[in-house]
C-alpha cells in the first residue's frame, strides 16, 4: 500500500513502473498494490492475474478514503 497519494494521470505501466521503483516490488506476482489519490477521494488498485496488469478505480462522490499512516504499514498492518 503506498502511503503517499500519487499522480492519477498514470496508468497501468505508469504505476507498475512506480511499484519497481519506489515500492522496491515485483508488480507481476499477484500482489495487490493500492494507491491514492491527493484528495483521497480516489483510489486505484493494481494486480497481475496471470494474463495481464488489471487495474480497478474507485471515486467516492461524498466521503474521504481512510487511509493509514507510513509507521502503520511498516509493521505490516499491525498497529504499535
Amino acid at each position: 500500500m503506498a502511503t503517499k497519494p500519487v499522480d492519477f494521470r498514470k496508468g497501468h505501466d505508469g504505476l507498475a513502473a512506480l511499484v519497481q521503483s519506489a515500492l522496491a516490488e515485483d508488480p507481476f506476482t499477484g500482489t495487490v498494490f493500492v494507491f491514492r489519490s491527493k484528495r483521497a477521494d480516489r483510489m486505484k488498485i493494481l494486480f497481475w492475474d496471470d494474463s495481464g496488469l488489471v487495474m480497478a478505480y474507485k471515486r467516492l462522490e461524498e466521503s474521504r478514503f481512510t487511509w493509514p499512516t507510513r509507521e502503520w504499514t511498516k509493521h505490516g498492518g499491525r498497529h504499535r
